[in-house]
């Protein structure tokens, strides 16, 4: 009687154990020429080969060759805007041609642009190209993905874009959370009248998300050409009162206290953070709420000012990495990309990138089962044909992904 359903061995394991790491006696939390035991979709044992409680045959009833590769966490990319209809390329040369992020969205394009489409579009419609767009992450092992609604702006159409969102999960395999996003923007149907939209999303929307049960987590985007600090308050009061946890996109063109508003409600994230205070890194820390860096979304719109990252590191503030991939401002689906330009961009080193779309990642979604390798946990992995982690945030536009295990299930043969 076999004691395990699978046993990888010949492996090295970048476990992102963050006790190993920050004891700095294994970076990455690393445990070379290893092996990994899973049963019943959960990693059953892991350490070195030579620990093996016995013959590996003996052990599993399947035992696979690593070749020497290295098994990381299954990617998590925590932000993305991955539903939604219609294109923004003409945004794309407006901004080349001088026109600010800003000054496009006062003009009646930006977010806007997108909810038109996207009410149009049908739920096959929405459907079919988020697919494609999320099939490009799975490739690169991405095994559990974020997406937000937020082009809808009306009820019925953020419903749709969520219901799109669950669909995605039975479609590809990749386990998706949902942000309701309904404050996202002001709908043109309400202009000049922001706080009755403010009151719709409280005493209508918010209520009949929580009861469909489509959403995982209520987002925000507290900003100048968007919602102020009291009116997020007021969103956020709501759907803590419903049981909804919180994110924010905060402080990303301005200071408007949005990343220490949203620790003050015990937010799992608050993202983008480029003109984030000292203060409010201070109350994040104090709160737990992980930083969401979005580097794709700095180099798309040649952002010069860049997300306090020395500040977070020094008050021990998590650091998540992802695409922000929407239509945009981050047209974006390469999670190992955003590795990269984490690295260049905002000086993370290649391990903190890493634990970026893996161990914080998860926490900045509440999911405490996975982003690291440990006995109990997911068995979402990734097989890299890599010499060190290091490599994945070094190589631009290569994807080393050899193969992905998603809940104990091997999706592809080794290559």
């Amino acid at each position: 009687m076999h004691r395990w359903d699978e046993l990888w061995v010949d492996v090295n394991l970048a476990t992102m154990d963050r006790d190993a790491a920050d004891h700095g006696s294994a970076p990455y939390g690393t445990i070379e020429d290893a092996a990994l035991a899973i049963k019943d979709g959960k990693i059953a044992w892991l350490g070195p080969g030579s620990a093996l409680p016995g013959p590996a045959e003996s052990l599993a009833r399947t035992v696979r060759q690593g070749a020497g590769g290295w098994l990381t966490p299954g990617l998590i990319d925590c932000h993305t805007h991955i539903v939604f209809g219609g294109e923004r390329w003409r945004e794309f040369e407006l901004r080349l041609e001088g026109a600010s992020y800003e000054a496009i969205a006062r003009a009646g394009g930006g977010i806007v642009a997108t909810v038109a489409a996207t009410r149009a579009a049908s739920e096959q419609a929405l459907t079919d190209s988020a697919l494609r767009r999320l099939a490009r992450l799975v490739a690169e092992g991405v095994t559990t993905v974020e997406v937000k609604s937020g082009y809808g702006l009306e009820l019925e159409a953020e419903l749709k874009m969520l219901r799109v969102a669950r669909r995605l999960e039975s479609l590809l395999p990749v386990s998706v959370r949902t942000s309701f996003l309904g404050a996202h923007a002001l709908p043109t149907e309400f202009a000049g009248r922001q706080g009755d939209y403010v009151t719709l999303l409280c005493d209508q929307m918010l209520p009949a998300v929580a009861a469909s049960g489509l959403a995982d987590a209520v987002d925000a985007f507290c900003e100048g050409i968007a919602f102020t600090a009291e009116e997020t308050a007021r969103i956020f009061a709501r759907a803590t009162q419903l049981g909804l946890p919180v994110k924010l996109h905060a402080d990303q063109l301005s200071d408007t206290g949005g990343s220490g508003l949203a620790a003050r409600f015990g937010a799992l994230s608050a993202d983008h953070l480029e003109h984030a205070s000292a203060d409010s890194v201070a109350a994040m820390a104090s709160a737990g709420t992980v930083a969401v860096l979005l580097p794709g979304a700095s180099y798309f719109l040649r952002e010069t000012k860049l997300p306090p990252v020395a500040a977070l590191r020094e008050a021990g503030v998590p650091m998540a990495i992802a695409t922000n991939c929407n239509p945009g401002s981050s047209p974006a689906t390469s999670l190992l990309l955003m590795l990269s330009m984490a690295c260049t961009l905002f000086r993370l080193t290649p391990e903190e990138a890493l634990a970026g779309i893996t161990r914080n990642a998860a926490q900045a979604l509440g999911l405490k089962d996975r982003g690291r390798l440990g006995v109990g946990l997911r068995a979402d992995l990734v097989l890299w044909d890599v010499a060190h982690p290091a490599e994945l945030a070094y190589w631009i536009g290569h994807n080393p992904r050899r193969a992905t295990i998603r809940e104990g299930v091997l999706l592809d043969q080794p290559r």
